[in-house]
């Protein structure tokens, strides 16, 4: 039996064909907002860009 593969942003797909489908577009900007604050973490941990993130906090 073979496994079906699946791209890389399928939960992405999802939500989003889930947004369009039940008009939920108020979950987009607390989407953005967790992906937001998601980079910053990652970018803030240490990267030579992590200097001028600080004063962002």
């Amino acid at each position: 039996m073979a496994k079906k593969k699946r791209s890389r942003f399928y939960l992405l797909k999802d939500l989003w064909a889930f947004m369009k489908e039940n008009k939920k577009w108020w979950l987009l900007p607390l989407i953005i907002m967790l992906i937001l604050t998601a980079l910053l973490i990652i970018l803030g941990q240490s990267t030579p860009v992590s200097p001028f993130i600080y004063p962002l906090i």
